[in-house]
């Protein structure tokens, strides 16, 4: 049998104050793992949710957001599954690198990726994969330079 104990329950707006602490640390430390858009996306929802109500707590995460608008958004490995292989062409000629990618993507089997490295935005790219394959792959970016940037292209299931 579990004994019950009876604690003060603490005013109304401390609790919502150390939720809205509890709250912000975890958005934070999302950012900080790289992932400052999800973070402020949950942040942005938060705001809407207490801005009428409560005032104070919706400025406290609206000072929040600007912090998480400055970090550098870097999904790296957290978002590759076990099985999405890299293609690192940054040591290929960049003739070559277009040819590998896409024949690396005409490889893929659906519901499969690879990671792409590359040392520059490979927006071109996208375009081309929007020309030649519209609605038939996925692209996201998992880190955005300066140096490297790494990005998941899949075939959908």
């Amino acid at each position: 049998m579990l004994s019950q104990t009876n604690h003060a329950q603490a005013p109304p707006s401390d609790s919502l104050d150390a939720l809205v602490t509890v709250l912000a640390d975890a958005l934070r430390a999302l950012g900080t793992d790289g992932r400052p858009d999800d973070a402020s996306r949950l942040a942005g929802r938060a705001y809407a949710a207490l801005r009428r109500g409560h005032p104070a707590q919706a400025q406290r995460i609206n000072a929040l957001m600007h912090g998480l608008a400055r970090m550098p958004a870097t999904r790296q490995e957290q978002n590759m599954t076990i099985t999405d292989r890299q293609l690192d062409v940054r040591s290929e000629p960049p003739a070559r690198r277009h040819e590998l990618i896409f024949d690396s993507y005409e490889n893929l089997a659906a519901g499969k990726a690879f990671v792409l490295v590359n040392d520059h935005d490979p927006k071109p790219l996208r375009y081309q994969f929007e020309a030649e394959h519209a609605g038939l792959f996925t692209w996201e970016y998992l880190e955005e330079g300066p140096e490297v940037w790494r990005v998941r292209i899949g075939r959908p299931a």
